[in-house]
């Protein structure tokens, strides 16, 4: 199957019609080119905040849940764009309300209209400390006819345990934000890790440019990435496609789902399968002075 994950840049908008006009634009054009999932980027939702005005949207408590309300609505457009171009959708994550406080939410929507909901599980410092951001559900596991899917939103894609959890996932889809190129880097090296240690596909999306009507995004450095084990049906990079950086646009990739089983079952090493040869040694080292 053939994978696009998104260099998004967030936009104002003024009216609902805008926003239509904008991810109509963005799903033709990925289904247009064969794609069949689609990964848009963490915190993309951000820019519906703009439709309650500039003031909500610069003020990081109010655009909290100015996006939240607004959630549903642009489901049921994805929901309507999988099914017209028969597409998977990994949305933009964006604030989901809680009883207490939001969590940072993406959703898998299939063209059937099923909804699969991942919330980030690690919040960074700035999520955790200054916006008041939370953790939410666990991780999950989406069987689809596309394969089996999982989401790891940014950071959490820097936890080794977290990526583990899906290890019977054929492909990761790393929805990511970052505002500089370390950022992105350390992103894009957990997301590689994961494809390494579980022996999968990771696809990583960025939001790009300039947002500085919101005080949470502002400038974001970062592109599209999709990213295979350095091995057996794979190139030597284990990079299969990755854009330029805060390039706006769509990357594409071709995936083998047979070729993940294979370099699963008969690789030149086998790090999903030895992963639980750790158990105990991760422990077991010894000081050493050494004089």
């Amino acid at each position: 199957m053939r994978v696009a994950t998104a260099a998004y840049p967030l936009d104002q908008f003024t009216s609902w019609s805008q926003v239509e006009e904008k991810l109509t634009t963005w799903v033709a054009q990925a289904a247009g080119q064969g794609a069949e999932l689609l990964v848009f980027p963490e915190y993309g939702a951000m820019e519906l905040a703009t439709l309650d005005g500039p003031q909500v949207a610069g003020d990081l408590e109010a655009s909290l849940y100015a996006v939240s309300e607004k959630l549903a609505e642009v489901d049921a457009l994805h929901a309507r764009l999988a099914a017209q171009y028969g597409v998977h959708i990994v949305a933009a994550s964006g604030p989901a309300a809680t009883d207490t406080r939001p969590v940072n939410r993406a959703r898998l929507i299939t063209p059937g209209g099923a909804v699969g909901v991942q919330d980030k599980q690690i919040m960074t410092r700035f999520e955790r400390e200054v916006w008041g951001v939370i953790g939410g559900g666990p991780l999950q596991v989406f069987d689809t006819v596309l394969g089996r899917i999982g989401i790891l939103i940014c950071y959490d894609s820097e936890f080794p345990l977290l990526g583990r959890a899906l290890q019977s996932c054929d492909i990761i889809c790393v929805p990511s934000v970052t505002e500089a190129l370390a950022g992105y880097w350390r992103v894009r090296t957990g997301a590689m890790a994961r494809a390494l240690e579980n022996q999968c596909v990771t696809v990583m999306s960025s939001v790009v440019g300039q947002a500085e009507w919101s005080e949470a995004l502002g400038s974001c450095v970062g592109t599209g990435g999709v990213f295979g084990p350095p091995d057996t049906g794979f190139p030597p990079t284990g990079v299969l496609a990755v854009g330029e950086i805060g390039a706006p646009g769509w990357t594409y990739a071709d995936i083998d789902l047979d070729a993940i089983a294979r370099v699963r079952a008969d690789g030149v090493v086998l790090n999903r399968a030895h992963w639980v040869e750790q158990t105990g040694r991760d422990a077991a080292a010894t000081n050493v002075v050494l004089r």
